[in-house]
C-alpha cells in the first residue's frame, strides 16, 4: 500500500490513454480467465467482486447478507458487465465496464487533489504512476 495524491483528472487521463489502460486492465482479465477460454463466466468473475469486499461491508462495517442476497447482487453486477447478454463477459465488455467504473471514481474524486492510500497493484496506483511518468517526461523535454 502506498499514499498518493490523486484527483479525477489523473484517473480520466489514465482511461483516455488506451495503451496504459489496456496494459493495466488486460492482466486482470487474464488472471480471472482461469480456464483460458477468452471470456469470463459468472464463476470466474465472482472472485473479483468478492475480493473488492464492497458488497459485504458498508463504510468498513460488516453488512450481513444472506447467501441468496449476495448471489442476487453478484448476478446483477455480472449482468451489468455482460452487455450483450450471452452469459459471458468478453475482453471488450470487461474493459468497457472497468472504464466506466474508473470514470465514476474520477467523478467522485473531483478536481481537488486528495491524499489517499491505494494498493500498489490497483488501477488507481497505475493511474498515478502513468501521471508521474508523464510529468518526468515533460521535465526532460
Amino acid at each position: 500500500m502506498g499514499v498518493v495524491f490523486i484527483d479525477g483528472s489523473t484517473v480520466r487521463d489514465f482511461v483516455k490513454d488506451e495503451a496504459a489502460f489496456f496494459r493495466a486492465v488486460d492482466p486482470l482479465f487474464k488472471a480471472l480467465d482461469v480456464n483460458n477460454d477468452g471470456v469470463l463466466s459468472r464463476s470466474e468473475l465472482r472472485p473479483a467482486f468478492e475480493s473488492l469486499n464492497l458488497i459485504e461491508s458498508h463504510l468498513g462495517v460488516p453488512d450481513k447478507k444472506t447467501p441468496d442476497e449476495l448471489m442476487a447482487i453478484y448476478d446483477s453486477v455480472f449482468e451489468k458487465f455482460d452487455t450483450d447478454h450471452n452469459e459471458t463477459v468478453d475482453h471488450a465488455e470487461f474493459r468497457e465496464q472497468i472504464k466506466q467504473i474508473l470514470l465514476a471514481v474520477a467523478d467522485g474524486l473531483g478536481e481537488s487533489p486528495l491524499n489517499m492510500v491505494v494498493d500498489d497493484d490497483s488501477l488507481l496506483a497505475r493511474a498515478v504512476e502513468r501521471e508521474q511518468q508523464e510529468i518526468q517526461q515533460s521535465r526532460k523535454a
